[in-house]
C-alpha cells in the first residue's frame, strides 16, 4: 500500500473578499510532498508562494476564505476546527519565518522561547525542556550552546538567529517543516551553512521540507522537487534536474533566465580620472569603557583597508556579514568616524568640517538595501527623490524637472511623483531610491546590497537599469553584495573583505578564475561559482 504524502494540496484558492469585488491571489496550486523529501516552490514576488504555504495551517486573516483541499498525512484539513489546528502548528508542522529578528520575541531569552514550545505541546518539566532546548541548539550547530541559553535575539548573528527559529521549529519533531525564504538575508557562506542543515535534518530525521525560495541557485542544489507559480497557479512541477535542464513552461524558462549575466560596462577610453583614493582607512568600535570613559576594549570593524576607484568603474565589495564591507563605504561617505586618508575629487574628507564637507555630499550618494525601510512614509515620491535638491538650494520649478527627469531615467512614470511608496512594488521602490541618488547628478553612488531583498528577475532589471545609466551618466559605484553572480556581472573589480580586513583585490575575470585565496574559494564554492 502506497504511503499518503505528507503533505497534499490539490487546487487551493485563496480570496479576500472586498467591497469593490473579491481578490484571489491563489486560485488553483497544487502540490505533493513525500515523507524525507524537499520541494522547493518558486516563482516571482506576488506568485502566492508565501500564501499557499501559510494557508496550511490557517495563518491567514480572518477575513480570507479557503476553497480546495489540504490534507496533511491524508488528514483534510481544510474543514479543521481551531483546535485541532493548534494541535498541529508547532507540533506536527514547524514554520521557519524570513526574518528571524521579528519573528523572535526580542524581550525573551533564547532558552525562554525555545522552552516555550516544548510547555505548550509536550508539557515537558522545567529540568526535562531545558535538556531537550540544548540538544536542540546542538543538533542546530550553535557552539557552545549553554552560554547561549541566556542570551537575547539581538546578542546574536543573523545566522545564528536563524539556527535559533529551526530549532523552535524541529522542537517536536514535526512530520513537515515550512522554510519561507529562509536564507533571503544571509550572506552566502551562511546560506549554504544554512541550507546544508536543513538537508541533513531532513536526511536525518525523515522530514518533509517545503522550501519557498527566490534564489535558484540554491534551489537546483538542495532541492528533489520544484513547483513553479505564476499569478496563484501552480505553472510546472516535476523533478528539479528536469526543470533545470529542460523547462516546458514559458515562465519557468523565464525564471531560469533571469540570473544576472553579462560583463560590466565597458570603461570609458584614454586614462581615467582617479575619483576616490583610500588608504589605511581604520574604524574602530569601542566595546568596554573605563569610569571615566576611556576606551579599555574595541574591534576593528575596518583594519587598514586601501583601494582606488576611477571614474566610471565599480568596484564590488564582498564578504560574509560582520566582514566590514557596509562600515567601510560609510566612513568612505563620512558618516563614521575613521582614521587614514580618504581622498574624493582630489580633497581630503577626513579633517573637513560638516560645513566645508556639504558641497561634496552631492557628488556621493548611496542606495540602501531595503527601500521600503530608506523611503519615508510620509513624503511623496517626488518630495523625496527631490529632498537632496531643496537642501542644495534648487528652486521648485527647476526641482520638479529634475525629478520628472531622474524618474524617467529609472522607466518610472513621472505622474507617480504624486504618490507614497507603499504604492509600489519592491522593484519600484529600488528605483525611487536609485532615482534619489540620480538627481543630483554624482560621481559617486554607493550600493549596499541594493538587490538583496528582490526577486531574480527584478534583481536582474535593477542590474540592467544601473549598467544603463552608468554607460549613460558615467558614475563610479562601490557595489556591496553577498550576490556573488550580481557582483560578476555588474562590477569591474572585485575587493574581498574578512574580519575587517582586504585580503584580495582583483580584476573581475581573475578573481572568478582564479582566486588567490582559501577564503575567496570557500566563497565562490558557497555561492555555487566555483566551476
Amino acid at each position: 500500500m502506497t504511503q499518503a504524502p505528507v503533505l497534499a494540496i490539490d487546487e487551493l484558492s485563496v480570496r479576500f473578499p472586498q467591497a469593490e469585488g473579491d481578490v484571489v491571489p491563489v486560485q488553483g496550486a497544487s502540490l505533493s510532498i513525500a515523507r524525507g523529501e524537499m520541494l522547493a516552490l518558486v516563482g516571482e514576488s506576488g506568485s502566492g508562494k508565501s500564501l499557499t504555504a501559510l494557508s496550511v495551517l490557517k495563518l491567514l486573516p480572518s477575513h480570507a476564505r479557503l476553497g480546495g483541499s489540504i490534507k496533511f498525512c491524508g488528514e483534510e484539513l481544510m474543514g479543521a476546527d481551531e483546535h485541532r489546528l493548534r494541535q498541529i502548528r508547532g507540533h506536527k508542522v514547524g514554520i521557519i519565518f524570513q526574518e528571524p529578528m521579528t519573528s523572535l520575541n526580542p524581550l525573551h531569552t533564547i532558552e525562554k522561547q525555545i522552552n516555550e514550545v516544548l510547555f505548550v505541546h509536550q508539557g515537558l518539566s522545567r529540568t526535562r525542556a531545558a535538556e531537550r532546548t540544548l540538544e536542540l541548539l546542538r543538533l542546530v550547530g550553535i557552539r557552545d550552546p549553554e552560554k547561549r541559553l541566556g542570551a537575547y535575539p539581538h546578542e546574536l548573528s543573523g545566522g545564528q538567529r536563524q539556527r535559533v527559529m529551526i530549532a523552535m521549529a524541529l522542537a517536536n519533531d514535526p512530520e513537515l517543516l515550512i522554510a519561507d525564504e529562509p536564507t533571503t538575508a544571509l550572506d552566502v557562506t551562511l546560506q549554504a551553512q544554512i541550507l546544508g542543515l536543513l538537508k541533513e535534518l531532513q536526511q536525518k530525521l525523515g522530514l518533509a521540507v517545503l522550501l519557498i525560495s527566490h534564489d535558484l541557485t540554491l534551489v537546483r542544489r538542495y532541492a528533489e522537487k520544484v513547483v513553479v507559480m505564476q499569478g496563484g497557479r501552480t505553472v510546472e512541477s516535476g523533478e528539479t534536474a528536469t526543470i533545470f535542464q529542460a523547462p516546458q513552461h514559458e515562465y519557468t524558462r523565464h525564471l531560469l533566465s533571469a540570473i544576472p549575466t553579462g560583463l560590466p560596462v565597458a570603461l570609458p577610453p584614454g586614462e581615467p580620472e582617479l575619483l576616490l583614493d583610500v588608504e589605511n582607512l581604520e574604524v574602530k568600535f569601542t566595546l568596554r569603557k573605563s569610569f571615566l570613559g576611556k576606551p579599555l576594549e574595541f574591534i576593528r570593524a575596518v583594519d587598514k583597508v586601501s583601494l582606488r576607484l576611477h571614474a566610471g568603474e565599480s568596484l564590488g565589495i564582498v564578504g560574509e556579514s560582520g566582514s566590514g564591507k557596509s562600515t567601510l563605504a560609510f566612513a568612505v561617505l563620512r558618516l563614521l568616524p575613521a582614521t587614514g586618508r580618504v581622498l574624493f575629487l582630489g580633497r581630503e574628507l577626513l579633517p573637513l568640517r560638516q560645513q566645508e564637507l556639504r558641497p561634496l555630499r552631492r557628488h556621493m550618494q548611496i542606495v540602501f538595501q531595503d527601500p521600503f525601510g530608506s523611503l519615508s512614509p510620509r513624503m511623496t515620491v517626488g518630495e523625496i527623490v527631490g529632498e537632496g535638491l531643496a537642501v542644495q538650494g534648487m528652486k521648485d520649478q527647476e526641482r520638479d524637472e529634475a525629478v520628472v527627469q531622474a524618474l524617467q531615467a529609472v522607466s518610472l512614470d513621472p505622474d507617480t511623483r504624486h504618490r507614497y511608496p507603499h504604492e509600489f512594488s519592491g522593484g519600484q521602490r529600488q528605483r525611487i531610491a536609485i532615482a534619489r541618488a540620480l538627481v543630483l547628478q554624482p560621481r559617486l553612488i554607493i550600493l549596499d546590497e541594493p538587490t538583496s531583498a528582490l526577486d531574480r528577475t527584478v534583481q536582474r532589471q535593477i542590474i540592467e537599469l544601473l549598467k544603463e545609466l552608468q554607460a549613460r551618466y558615467g558614475f563610479a559605484c562601490l557595489f556591496i553584495s553577498h550576490d556573488l553572480a550580481v557582483v560578476r556581472a555588474f562590477c569591474h573589480r572585485v575587493l574581498v573583505m574578512q574580519q575587517g580586513r582586504m585580503i584580495e583585490c582583483q580584476e573581475n575575470a581573475r578573481l572568478f578564475s582564479a582566486p588567490q585565496t582559501e577564503y575567496t574559494q570557500r566563497l565562490l564554492e558557497a555561492a555555487g561559482l566555483d566551476q
